[in-house]
């Protein structure tokens, strides 16, 4: 009989892990089906149109969107195609570097957010706001940020450099 194998993490560490999957993953599925129902779209999509949609005067370059959604480039180079063909964003030429792109939200993207955001509300308070108090929200706020200033205190997915293959592969 071999001996058994021995995590390098605690089950009670795995447990905060498995937790917060499976809460990013029910949450992520109740949302997108409202996004798909009331605006046709998923929910990275929701996200570049919501963070276009802090500032519709300020276009995004395709990096910071990356980066802010930790998606990939080719990822979102997908996502942006497809609202541009629904007619949701617009590429425009970069101000600050003559080869860059961005990305700005159109009027019907704009639209298409408005009429989403409250039903999207409606999700995130039955999904998240309503299974916790005031002071558990605050806490759970609290130490998902400092959880997201670690992990963001990283590189960006943007500035990482793809793992080379090696001669020998």
């Amino acid at each position: 009989m071999s001996d058994p194998i021995v995590p390098p993490i605690l089950p009670r560490e795995f447990g905060v892990y498995f937790a917060l999957l499976e809460v990013s993953a029910l949450v992520q599925h109740g949302v997108e089906g409202q996004l798909r129902r009331d605006g046709g779209l998923s929910f990275v999509q929701f996200q570049i149109l919501a963070i276009l949609g802090e500032d519709p005067s300020s276009p995004r370059s395709m990096t910071d969107l990356a980066d802010r959604l930790v998606h990939s480039r080719s990822g979102l180079t997908y996502q942006v195609d497809r609202l541009e063909q629904a007619g949701l964003v617009a590429r425009v030429p970069s101000e600050q570097d003559e080869r860059g792109v961005n990305v700005t939200l159109t009027p019907t993207g704009a639209a298409v957010l408005a009429r989403v955001l409250p039903g999207h509300a409606d999700e995130v308070r039955e999904v998240i706001v309503d299974a916790l108090d005031g002071a558990d929200r605050d806490e759970l706020t609290r130490l998902l940020r400092q959880v997201a200033r670690h992990l963001r205190s990283r590189p960006p997915r943007s500035a990482r450099r793809a793992p080379t293959r090696s001669a020998e592969a």
